[in-house]
């Protein structure tokens, strides 16, 4: 079963800001993984538009990313500036 976070952010936040946030969380991540295995186990996807971010948490290199990434963030905006939540179902079939 996958575990992804979801991230979504208010309208007042400067997305430029959680885009450099994610970027940090990435590079402190390679400090304890390498870069290498942080960039075959650390998914994310950002989403600037829909004011998204997520993060898949099924590996413990995802996982680090993920706490790393909300610390920065629970320190850089206000508790009420973002919401984070687990999603754990599996996601629907895409047709093509």
């Amino acid at each position: 079963m996958p575990e992804v976070y979801r991230y979504q952010f208010e309208s007042h936040i400067e997305m430029v800001e959680v885009e450099a946030s994610l970027l940090l969380a990435i590079w402190a991540t390679e400090a304890l993984h390498g870069e290498s295995q942080v960039r075959l186990d650390a998914g994310h996807a950002f989403d600037e538009q829909k004011r998204k971010l997520v993060v898949d948490s099924s590996t413990e290199v995802g996982k680090d990313l993920n706490r790393i990434l909300t610390g920065f963030l629970q320190r850089e905006f206000e508790p009420t500036d973002f919401n984070v939540e687990r999603v754990t179902e599996s996601p629907e079939p895409v047709s093509v």
